[in-house]
């Protein structure tokens, strides 16, 4: 699960940068309509989700490596998704409200896939 591996870091490194971005104009009270507005919840959660679903994508390619783990082809593929989803519907979400009706597929992808691998290990 190396691509889970890479992925997890690829997201820390991209949170770390869309961070740095967004914080430059953090500071001005009608950036994007304030602090409670749609548009910049939607770039914080962004901002986060890179984090939050790399570090599961870590965590899961240390549990694979860790447990040894065999034919658990779904949950790769799905956090992958879901890493790679996730943001990009935050932020395109952020301009275009339409876009958050798809947020079930980053969801969805990485509930089956921890599901799937806690049900794999488990048998």
């Amino acid at each position: 699960m190396v691509i889970n591996f890479y992925a997890g870091w690829i997201g820390v490194l991209c949170g770390c940068i869309a961070g740095a971005m967004q914080g430059l104009f953090f500071g001005g009270e009608d950036w994007l309509g304030g602090y409670s507005s749609w548009s910049r919840r939607m770039l914080r959660l962004g901002h986060i989700s890179f984090f939050g679903i790399g570090f599961i994508n870590i965590l899961f390619a240390l549990s694979v490596q860790a447990l040894a783990t065999e034919d658990i082809w779904l949950s790769p593929l799905l956090l992958f998704v879901g890493a790679v989803t996730m943001p990009i519907l935050c932020y395109l979400s952020a301009f275009k409200k339409i876009f958050r009706h798809l947020f079930f597929i980053p969801t969805l992808s990485v509930i089956v896939a921890l599901v799937w691998y806690i049900w794999r290990i488990f048998q």
